[in-house]
């Protein structure tokens, strides 16, 4: 490696003269970053990786060059005038009681309560609903910061015993303690090196997942391989606990375990990846060991998921043969029966995008549908089997997140807790509307604004995607979308294929080698809205994180034209090393691998980072974490790198944004949260020619 320096700077020239009536920010001027004489081979074809040593994150050049593109970005931030003003604006919206829904276990009542801008919300208990809730659980305790956040949470059969999480500072990895439900105490059971995968109680103890301490500075980046399932004892050291389960022949695998409510079985969930499962199982009668483990559905080109039992029987969710999935029945050991029983299944359906609810009996019989508050996303509907009511919650894009409560018996919804949100939402309204993609296709988006809004091609518009892993978008409310609704702009979410939102289907047209489909579902929906007269080029961003990060990536590398600013956050950006780094690998089933030649030979023709050209690409802002270890910030690093090696005379600027102390997003802290979104707007704001 050539010795690093990271402070030498060009100044760029040119000013940015789209913004005639605004203080004109001066260009920023980009740490110069060094490169390495790097380059692989793939089946005959040479691609440099100059920027690779980015991806060590532990070397304190890298920690250096992290520290100067702050600098930068926190220069460039600081001179947009309205930036304190976007930031009060988000503190004072935030600043209300938020309650999920109360669920039942045992004799209690738990929920969870933020009163506000608490770093994270707290968990209370309660001995009956008009019983006077106590604190169970307070996260905010447990870091000076915030930066520690519950992961999960799991009771064993009585209800005397809670098993749960605790994340820091927003990582994968959690460690896992055990409490005592009515005193609060801390029994001394401590779990390290867990993640993904919660307890799964039986007798005096419980099953887990669990992989091996990594070495000390590759927390965040090494691979997470060779998985284990253990029991653990309560009382005994983690050292002590039994295996039960590992395959060392398939290192590259998640595993989860589950026991069924009538403790008839161990249940192991395997996949290779983020699409298809296999289950494992044994009786437990034959005792707490690895003996008798056998299979119950094999392969990984189908999803199995275990929902609940009744007796013997498994409720099993699967696609096999249903590509917009069905429930079926399946006893292990024998062919499955319908016993009559008191319980009752809900099953939560998508219609164009949002929830539909049917409440069936246990023998699959539809008994009725349930009437919903209107178009929109409801959480919840679980409960334990003799339970008499259930609450959900309902939210859409322009009403915050209201609870209900279902009576079984009388089939009935009420009002629970209404949201104590305080701005009126009734002066905007959501539509959906159905675009053509490249290929004909019609593909659906939601777009939410003021009423009476003129369509004049003049609007700010806000466009977000995701179009991956079988996630669907559907309507919910954004507390961070207000201040840009307020202002006169437009807020889109584009139902990409790739999703879920029309089953497997839908899922696969945009996955493996027709990837390329979710990038121009998204290049669609932004030239729609632009011959509608929504918006323009000069009004248009585009955001996405994760996955929807990797397709803000393709998106603005293929059509820098089409947008005036480009959100990638937390993004998958190196899509010829994604699969290298911690849990990377599981996503080859959706993206494919360049260690395969027919993979190797599209994922370069899209890969973000391999596709920067020296042209005038939107106002960018990047975002990441140092601590995330789900998409690890070197693609970030590497893509800003390249970016602004290409970028050095070009107007709109090209910035990266590195959180500290944070991971993929899951558990980030109030404070936090609020910063970076005062930061994001800021930046969308200036260079839509907004004002605040």
């Amino acid at each position: 490696m050539k010795k690093l320096t990271y402070f030498t700077c060009l100044v760029l020239a040119a000013c940015n003269t789209s913004m005639k009536k605004q203080t004109v920010i001066t260009p920023p001027t980009y740490p110069i970053t060094d490169t390495v004489n790097q380059s692989d081979d793939y089946f005959g074809t040479a691609i440099t990786d100059k920027y690779r040593w980015l991806e060590n994150d532990t070397l304190a050049q890298t920690a250096a060059w992290v520290k100067a593109q702050n600098a930068v970005t926190e220069s460039y931030l600081a001179n947009i005038p309205f930036r304190n003003n976007i930031q009060k604006r988000y503190t004072e919206i935030w600043d209300y009681a938020k309650y999920s829904a109360p669920f039942k276990k045992g004799e209690n009542y738990f929920f969870y309560k933020n009163d506000g801008l608490q770093n994270q919300a707290v968990l209370y208990i309660q001995a009956g609903l008009d019983a006077e809730p106590k604190v169970f659980i307070d996260p905010n305790t447990l870091s000076k910061d915030g930066t520690a956040a519950l992961a999960g949470m799991s009771f064993n059969k009585d209800n005397t015993l809670v098993a749960y999480g605790v994340s820091q500072a927003g990582s994968d990895w959690k460690e896992m303690k055990v409490m005592d439900v009515a005193t609060g105490k801390h029994l001394p059971d401590v779990i390290n090196w867990t993640k993904f995968a919660g307890a799964a109680w039986y007798k005096d103890g419980f099953f887990y997942a669990a992989y091996d301490a990594p070495a000390k500075g590759t927390e965040f980046s090494k691979t997470s391989e060779s998985p284990k399932i253990f029991y653990h004892k309560l009382g005994t050291k983690q050292k002590s606990d039994v295996l039960i389960y590992q395959n060392t022949d398939a290192p590259l695998q998640y595993y989860w375990p589950q026991v069924d409510d009538a403790e008839n079985y161990l249940l192991i969930g395997i996949s290779e990846g983020t699409s298809g499962s296999s289950i494992l199982w044994k009786e437990l009668s034959s005792g707490i060991n690895g003996d008798g483990i056998m299979e119950l559905f094999g392969g990984f080109d189908y999803n199995y998921n275990v929902v609940g039992n009744i007796g013997k029987d498994l409720l099993v969710q699967t696609d096999n043969g249903a590509d917009n999935y069905k429930v079926v029945l399946v006893n292990p050991a024998k062919p499955a029966i319908f016993p009559q029983v008191s319980g009752k299944l809900f099953a939560s359906y998508l219609k164009n995008a949002s929830s539909r609810i049917v409440q069936y009996a246990e023998t699959g019989k539809q008994e009725k549908v349930i009437e919903l508050p209107g178009i929109g996303t409801i959480g919840g509907f679980g409960g334990e089997r003799e339970g008499t009511e259930i609450f959900y919650t309902f939210d859409s894009y322009t009403s915050p997140s209201n609870i209900y409560k279902y009576t079984i018996a009388t089939g009935k919804s009420e009002l629970y807790r209404k949201s104590e949100f305080t701005v009126d939402m009734s002066n905007y309204e959501t539509t959906q509307v159905w675009y053509p993609s490249k290929d004909g296709a019609k593909v659906p988006m939601f777009i939410t604004h003021k009423k009476g809004l003129k369509m004049d091609g003049n609007n700010p518009t806000y466009l977000y995607g995701y179009g991956g892993f079988n996630i669907s978008l559907t309507p919910g409310f954004a507390i961070s979308m207000v201040p840009f609704l307020e202002k006169g702009g437009i807020y889109v979410v584009a139902n990409l294929r790739g999703g879920g939102e029309f089953g497997e289907t839908w899922h696969k047209a945009g996955m493996l080698a027709k990837k390329q489909t979710v990038f121009d579902d998204f290049i669609a929906a932004a030239e729609f809205l632009i011959k509608e007269k929504y918006t323009s080029t000069e009004k248009l961003a585009i955001s996405g994180r994760s996955n929807g990060g990797l397709l803000v990536g393709a998106c603005m590398t293929q059509r820098p034209d089409l947008y005036k600013v480009a959100l990638p956050g937390v993004g998958v950006l190196d899509m010829l090393r994604y699969h290298k780094f911690t849990v990377g690998w599981g996503w080859a089933v959706e993206y494919g691998s360049s260690d395969k030649k027919e993979d190797f030979d599209y994922l370069i023709k899209y890969s973000p980072l391999h596709n920067v050209k020296a042209v005038e690409y939107p106002a960018t802002l990047i975002t990441t974490a140092d601590h995330d270890d789900r998409v690890v910030p070197a693609h970030s690093f590497k893509f800003a790198a390249e970016l602004q090696s290409k970028h050095l005379n070009q107007v709109n600027p090209v910035l990266i944004r590195i959180e500290e102390n944070a991971g993929h997003g899951a558990g980030k802290p109030t404070s936090k949260t609020i910063e970076e979104l005062t930061d994001l707007w800021s930046f969308v704001f200036y260079n839509l020619g907004m004002t605040y």
